[in-house]
């Protein structure tokens, strides 16, 4: 089975789609392959004469799968499924067309769809992550994100919370890491702050790619800024406790709603405590997609 993935160049969004293929491939009998391409080199001219040729010199394999994910992906791949008639079309996202000109729509829960034979609703973004197994007890992560259009940063309320978990967990190993969207004096009253032997601080631009996801794998619980929405699922989806650091929201939306229905579902929580954070749960929304999607 060859996958074709029509890429907007946002690595969140790559992300999911590579997620679906890798549980797509642990899952298949038959050897499956992976094209990705930008939506730079997918003109809609060419595009609109692979119409009458029935195939495109962009790609290099006729696709049975073809995947989107973000608002300037779905004509492309809208068109795409008209060349390759034989290719099934699957929109990662709630889509801007109608429903049914994908063959699939996967769309968050947060997105207020109903599910249906060719919708599939998930409990947050997918993502590349399995659950390894490889969690060491008592191990914390925290993972700083920043402002976002529906949170504020609040640097006193933020350290605070980091303060609690580092001094109620003495005997803890704690690593801290932030993201881009954290703002930069905080980053650097974070690195002049003097931290006790077991606490370990990483800046993100110290990371290479993937560092993260190994942290999850092996960490025991982690805490996130809650307006990290996509890395509170990876978190679960690795198999961690949860918890959440509270931020100044500015509105409430889809977004922070899904956050609270984590919270009042017990799923995650808001305590600084490990001993108060919620037993793991089993996210594996990718392999379920796959799943569905293998079957038809």
């Amino acid at each position: 089975m060859h996958i074709v993935y029509v890429s907007d160049g946002k690595a969140g969004h790559r992300s999911q789609a590579l997620g679906l293929f890798k549980a797509m491939q642990r899952q298949s009998v038959e050897s499956m392959s992976f094209e990705e391409i930008s939506i730079e080199d997918l003109a809609l001219f060419p595009l609109l004469l692979g119409l009458f040729r029935k195939s495109t010199p962009q790609l290099k394999t006729s696709p049975d799968l073809i995947i989107g994910v973000g608002s300037h992906t779905q004509l492309r791949v809208l068109l795409l499924g008209k060349i390759y008639r034989q290719a099934k079309t699957v929109i990662l996202m709630k889509p801007n067309f109608p429903f049914s000109w994908f063959d699939y729509s996967v769309i968050p829960a947060h997105d207020d769809v109903q599910a249906s034979d060719h919708v599939i609703v998930t409990q947050g973004a997918l993502n590349p992550i399995v659950n390894e197994q490889r969690h060491q007890s008592g191990r914390i992560l925290i993972a700083l994100g920043g402002s976002s259009k529906r949170h504020r940063w609040n640097d006193e309320k933020v350290f605070a919370s980091i303060q609690t978990i580092v001094e109620q967990h003495s005997k803890n190993e704690i690593i801290i890491t932030t993201s881009r969207r954290t703002p930069e004096p905080f980053v650097e009253r974070l690195k002049r702050y003097p931290f006790l032997p077991h606490v370990h601080f990483f800046p993100v631009e110290q990371t290479p790619q993937g560092w993260i996801f190994e942290e999850m794998q092996q960490a025991e619980a982690v805490w996130v800024t809650e307006d990290s929405v996509s890395m509170i699922y990876e978190a679960l989806t690795a198999g961690c406790r949860v918890g959440v650091i509270a931020m100044d929201r500015m509105k409430k939306d889809r977004i922070t709603t899904s956050v609270d229905g984590l919270l009042e579902k017990g799923i995650i929580s808001e305590s600084l405590l490990l001993a108060q954070l919620p037993e793991p749960n089993a996210f594996k929304e990718a392999e379920r997609v796959a799943t569905y999607l293998l079957a038809q």
